[in-house]
């Protein structure tokens, strides 16, 4: 079975980081920035984030004013999400919830699809019984780890704001908070390289480079 194509997007300060070590919430980069969020959300059949980053950032995965939406696909270790979460109260895509736990699901959490796999079974689920051909996800850094670690990252897409510094030994990077290394380095290629010189941002893709 093929899996699909997987791409990532994230904003890192101009140190690395994608947050303080307190947390800081989404909206601290360019329009421009946000514009191509939706647009890489757009390109997308379903999107893909962990629940701290979910919560953190009061996302809901939407695209305003289109009427297809992607998939709203949150992973969870317990599946414990608060249910007056905006995600829930935001028409969109149909919200699956992976568990990967032996938990069972919040009752509380009404009009939800739950998974219990691993993250490997759960894109092969996308991909078999929801005809998911291009997933992509939206953090938060141990998710991508976890999906480099896989070796499924086909795209990285990156914003670095060269306008704020985060610091911080603990301040999680693109990856997650720095620790062991990759059992082997992943190779990538710039394939969009867009500097913006009025917001002090720059706007990268790298494409994974495979034998």
């Amino acid at each position: 079975m093929r899996l699909p194509k997987i791409s990532t997007n994230l904003a890192i300060s101009a140190d690395g980081k994608i947050s303080s070590v307190a947390g800081i919430a989404s909206g601290w980069t360019s329009k421009a920035d946000h514009a191509r969020l939706l647009e890489l959300r757009g390109s997308a059949d379903a999107l893909l984030v962990g629940r701290g980053t979910l919560e953190s950032d009061r996302m809901t995965m939407t695209i305003p004013g289109e009427n297809r939406q992607p998939l709203r696909c949150i992973v969870s270790r317990n599946g414990k999400i608060d249910p007056s979460h905006p995600i829930f109260g935001k028409p969109g895509g149909q919200i699956h919830l992976l568990i990967t736990s032996a938990e069972k699901p919040d009752p509380d959490l009404a009009g939800i699809t739950f998974h219990h796999q691993s993250l490997l079974e759960f894109i092969h689920t996308l991909a078999t019984d929801y005809s998911v051909k291009h997933l992509h996800c939206e953090g938060g850094g141990q998710l991508i780890k976890e999906l480099a670690e896989l070796d499924l990252i086909d795209e990285f897409h990156l914003t670095i704001g060269g306008h704020t510094l985060f610091s911080g030994a603990l301040a999680p990077t693109a990856t997650g908070i720095p620790s062991e290394f990759f059992d082997a380095a992943r190779t990538y290629q710039i394939s969009r390289f867009e500097p913006q010189p009025q917001s002090g941002e720059c706007f990268l893709t790298y494409t994974r480079l495979r034998k």
